[in-house]
């Protein structure tokens, strides 16, 4: 460097001090409450607080009247701009316009960060000795040379440029005065740099055309577009913010609309029944087990029968931490449905179950200025390789990243974890010793009185009082009671009685298992009446009719067979071709509405499209339809199986025909707990059902598959066929496993 270069440079870091001792002592002539209405935005005590702190503004200011008063970075760097000229009669140069604009621009993504986050708002200076500090600060920043290829830096990266490092570390340090901790100081102070950016745009109206050209095309430099902050902020509002507002099956209202907290209680094995701890608010736990620092190690683990509102948790908590904790956690959702194989690294694993933008680089999870909050949600919907190992290895995956990411300083993500308890079963001796467990409990008086509340709102008082006087008829209380205490079944029990579809007469007398297949039953000929589809305005006929519950009952052995929760329309397609009734109606849909929209269309029937199949697929809106409608599927042809011509005897399903339903009902893997549950209910309710002859003609199946009849043979054999089945439609099935 030049001689005369090294003079104007300290030339201009003269210049500079100057004009920040000149803006810091005359900043009360900024902040006057009746001058600052037009910024129009509301600003904290806190960041205003810190900005005296920072020494970006005078300790002369009282926080609290320039918070009422609404003073922004913008407003001030704007008045400092016209104050400047008024005193000292100078244009600004790019320099100082920066040196100006960039640390209230600073201020004001603090002041964003700070009023989106609940524990920062906790959080205060109070008591520090502010005006020392704020002398100190003053003192560093005027040292910082702002030249003119340090200022363009600012514009066209500020998160990345020397004006934003020496920005942070004044702020970091403020951040460890107010028992911040070190990591959660390098995220806070990370997002308060990424977000500065915006807050320059405001202040560009009093520059002079020349300079004001020059700013404008360094910020136009300065896109998001591949930054990995602007990545998780795309992720957070098209991935998580929608959640609570997404519609309940076919309503009009919204989770949000008839969600209530819920109860847990922790669940430990070597603890009494007696002993253990009464029920408590499951989202109040899972934030404090969250912010205990001496928790980091456990991880969240909740477990909770069919339809206790596991997933519709996971959607609210998401969200919430979205709204009020972001960015020292940031939520990321994850169905395991979704994942199809578990990788050797659980990292591995969790890469490819998000596969978004900011999950591509190999040091995403080791980024200090990142911290996740992984809610994995039904780990009893994992579909492995083998499926026999694959939960417990994901178990013991997912503790030991938790070890991990409490040990290691880069990173310190947590794990919440939910799923059925009946998977877990012979499992218990293998479980990591670090989860923190609680079960989700039945809604007890207090919490279904909050839902009635929030019900009422949807369909009137009268109604929902009505429904409540059903509900404690004392014909069917006994039965209804506790099933009406899980979450799923009180609204199938609530949208059947609002519309005309429930009665006491049709519950009396039932209990247990009966009385919960009584209740799907009953909602599936709701859904097939009432929620009819968008293609069938008129009233449906009987063939029609059964050709809708074809399609939902293949659809459910698509989806227990395939194993990801959804089913493939090729396949489903498939599977229906022979019913006249179905393949019609699927024929009648895409002529009127085309492929895409007949996914849409099936919506009403307790479906939803999704795009994880190629060609196309369809899910159950909750996993409790496709194991119902599968059992009585699998029950219709067990029944099928015994029935006999009155006067022959002979069975009127023919031996080979058996076999092959055999192959392409069972041929999958083994049956859930749940569907063996739905399974004997249908079957000892069902009259005709004859168990001994079925035993027999079953016995004479294993006896034949034992002497290897249905491999050795020269044609294609049953095995191969559903092999060739499985592997059209995606799902990694050999001979073996068949």
């Amino acid at each position: 460097m030049t001689l005369q270069a090294v003079w104007r440079e300290e030339q201009m870091a003269k210049q500079l001090r100057k004009f920040w001792e000149f803006l810091n002592t005359d900043i009360r002539e900024l902040a006057k409450p009746t001058d600052v209405t037009e910024a129009g935005i509301e600003t904290t005590k806190f960041a205003l607080e810190f900005g005296v702190a920072l020494g970006i503004l005078s300790t002369a200011v009282n926080p609290v009247g320039i918070a009422i008063a609404g003073l922004s970075g913008a407003g001030l760097a704007i008045k400092g701009v016209r104050l400047y000229r008024q005193q000292k009669g100078n244009k600004l140069s790019l320099e100082e316009w920066v040196a100006l604009a960039a640390p209230l621009a600073y201020l004001d993504s603090l002041n964003e960060l700070v009023k989106g986050n609940e524990i920062l708002q906790q959080w205060s200076v109070a008591g520090m000795p502010v005006d020392e500090l704020a002398d100190d600060q003053m003192r560093q920043f005027s040292e910082f040379h702002l030249n003119e290829e340090l200022a363009k830096n600012a514009l066209s990266c500020f998160h990345q440029s020397e004006l934003a490092q020496a920005l942070n570390q004044r702020l970091k340090a403020l951040w460890e005065r107010v028992k911040i901790s070190k990591s959660e100081a390098e995220i806070l102070t990370a997002w308060v740099a990424w977000g500065t950016h915006p807050f320059l745009k405001p202040t560009l109206s009093e520059l002079e055309d020349t300079v004001r050209d020059s700013v404008e095309l360094y910020l136009q430099g300065q896109g998001n577009k591949d930054n990995k902050y602007a990545n998780i902020e795309t992720y957070l509002q098209e991935q998580i913010a929608n959640l609570p507002n997404q519609q309940v099956f076919a309503e009009e209202f919204t989770f949000q609309d008839i969600y209530v907290p819920l109860k847990a209680e922790r669940v430990d094995k070597n603890v009494d029944e007696e002993k253990k701890d009464t029920a408590f608010d499951l989202e109040t736990w899972a934030k404090r087990i969250l912010t205990d620092k001496t928790q980091q190690h456990q991880v969240i683990f909740i477990q909770g029968g069919p339809g206790r509102g596991k997933s519709v948790f996971c959607r609210m908590f998401a969200d919430w931490v979205r709204q009020h904790w972001h960015p020292l956690w940031t939520p990321v959702l994850i169905r395991l449905r979704d994942i199809s194989k578990l990788q050797p690294s659980f990292r591995e694993t969790l890469r490819e179950a998000v596969a978004t933008n900011f999950a591509t680089s190999n040091d995403w999870l080791t980024d200090r200025n990142t911290r996740f909050l992984f809610l994995l949600d039904g780990f009893d919907e994992l579909v492995m390789e083998g499926r026999s190992s694959g939960l417990e290895e994901f178990l013991r995956q997912v503790g030991q990243f938790q070890q991990d990411c409490q040990r290691s300083p880069d990173m310190g993500h947590r794990i919440l974890v939910t799923g059925r308890p009946l998977a877990l079963q012979n499992l218990e001796r293998f479980m990591p010793p670090n989860l923190e467990r609680v079960e989700i409990q039945l809604m007890d008086e207090e919490v279904q009185q909050q839902w009635f509340t929030k019900w009422s709102l949807q369909v009137g008082e009268e109604k929902s009082e009505l429904f409540a006087e059903f509900l404690q008829d004392e014909r069917i209380i006994e039965s209804v009671g506790e099933l009406a205490s899980e979450p799923l079944l009180l609204y199938l029990l609530a949208a059947m009685h609002r519309d005309g579809h429930l009665s006491v007469q049709k519950l009396e007398g039932t209990s247990g298992i009966q009385t919960k297949i009584l209740i799907y039953q009953e909602s599936l000929r709701w859904v097939l009446e009432e929620q009819r589809p968008q293609w069938l305005s008129r009233r449906q006929t009987t063939m029609e009719t059964a050709g809708l519950q074809c399609i939902l009952a293949e659809a459910a052995l698509c989806v227990v067979q395939s194993g990801r929760e959804c089913a493939p329309l090729p396949m489903l397609k498939e599977r229906i071709q022979d019913s006249e009734g179905a393949a019609g109606l699927i024929k009648q849909a895409e002529q009127r509405l085309g492929d895409e929209a007949l996914k849409n269309a099936l919506a009403a029937f307790y479906l939803q499209p999704t795009h994880r199949e190629k060609g196309g697929s369809v899910e159950f809106a909750h996993k409790s339809f496709s194991e119902f409608l599968f059992a009585q599927l699998l029950a219709e042809r067990l029944v099928g199986w015994t029935e006999q011509r009155r006067r022959s005897k002979e069975f009127l399903v023919k031996k080979d025909h058996m076999h092959e339903e055999i192959y392409d009902l069972l041929g999958y893997g083994g049956l859930t707990l749940e569907i063996v549950e739905y399974l004997m209910g249908l079957l000892r309710a069902n009259e005709e059902f004859q168990p001994v002859q079925l035993f027999k003609r079953l016995e004479l199946f294993y006896l034949r598959w034992c002497n290897g009849e249905f491999i050795d043979i020269p044609e294609e054999t049953l095995p191969q066929k559903k092999t060739r089945q499985f592997k059209e439609h995606g799902i990694t099935f050999g001979q073996r496993q068949v």
